[in-house]
């Protein structure tokens, strides 16, 4: 009996921990394209620098946050040590920084709406109307 109350306890949380995850998105600026997963790794890392015709700047949110580190599992398939060591050891050989780190949702927000080019992930419950998602799982 204890067993089966823990299985189910643990399918519950797993279904919360699943959805959590479900609500980040990626936006942009209003002139990008939708895109998918393996695009935001190469802009993540460093590996490209635009979509399309478009430069593209990614902004990261704090080591630590929460939708960080849904972002580093769910699209950079990364936890924070290994995302973090990859740009240590990039930065070392001169193949450039990692993103732009901004202190909160709102400043991600604020800076993609008003600048050509900007991408940032935020939970979809801060998303503003009107706002362009180029990436949703």
């Amino acid at each position: 009996m204890i067993l089966r109350a823990l299985l189910l306890l643990s399918l519950l949380l797993g279904g919360l921990v699943a959805a959590a995850g479900d609500d980040l998105v990626v936006i942009g600026h209003s002139s990008l394209p939708k895109t998918d997963r393996v695009t935001l790794q190469r802009l993540y890392t460093g590996r490209i620098v635009s979509i399309g015709a478009q430069t593209v700047t990614p902004l990261n949110l704090p080591p630590g946050s929460a939708a960080r580190d849904d972002f580093l599992q769910m699209v950079m398939e990364q936890n924070e040590e290994q995302y973090t060591g990859y740009w240590l050891v990039r930065r070392y050989v001169g193949k450039g920084s990692p993103p732009k780190e901004l202190g909160s949702v709102d400043e991600v927000v604020r800076h993609v709406v008003s600048t050509p080019g900007a991408v940032g992930y935020v939970p979809l419950s801060k998303v503003p109307p009107g706002a362009n998602v180029i990436f949703r799982r």
